[in-house]
């Protein structure tokens, strides 16, 4: 008996560590990402409601363009995540978030604007916490995507001076 006799096969081989559940290497399971997808779409579609509103309502030039470019935003934003929710073989929400109520219960355009960058900041914050944990490169990408847009409008908003504290 030579000394290589005694070496077995590796009981976990490395090369099979992409065929680990995900939620055994520390990312999300696919039922977490469909919570968590669905919250920040409902959210998304609460935010493109409000913005679509309040660029209907609006008569100042500017704090329409910001608002329709919102609007768009968050539009898209819905889109993929109802499709990402979707090729994880799932049910998109259908719900508006709450923060559309909250959100157009403030009748003072730059005010509602200024509570919608709370929203994107809630949305940019539940990101970041996300992002580490989602294995998916295409779902990791677009999410990646969603977080920077929305540092974006958030900038856009407070560097327009348009806008007061709620």
């Amino acid at each position: 008996m030579n000394g290589d006799d005694d070496i077995g096969e590796p009981s976990s081989p490395a090369c099979s560590a992409n065929e680990a559940d995900a939620a055994y290497m520390g990312y999300a399971s696919r039922d977490e990402l469909v919570a968590f997808l669905n919250l920040l779409l409902e959210a998304e579609r609460a935010g493109a409601r409000v913005t679509l509103r309040t660029a209907i309502e609006v008569q100042e030039s500017r704090l329409r363009e910001i608002a329709s470019s919102i609007h768009r935003d968050e539009a898209h934003w819905c889109a993929m995540l109802f499709d990402a929710v979707e090729r994880l073989e799932a049910a998109p929400s259908r719900r508006v978030g709450e923060f559309y109520d909250k959100a157009m219960a403030i009748s003072d355009v730059p005010t509602r604007l200024a509570f919608l960058n709370k929203g994107q900041a809630w949305v940019v914050k539940k990101l970041r916490e996300m992002l580490p944990k989602v294995r998916d490169e295409e779902l990791y990408r677009d999410l990646d995507l969603m977080l920077r847009s929305h540092e974006r409008n958030i900038e856009m908003v407070d560097h327009s001076g348009l806008t007061k504290s709620p």
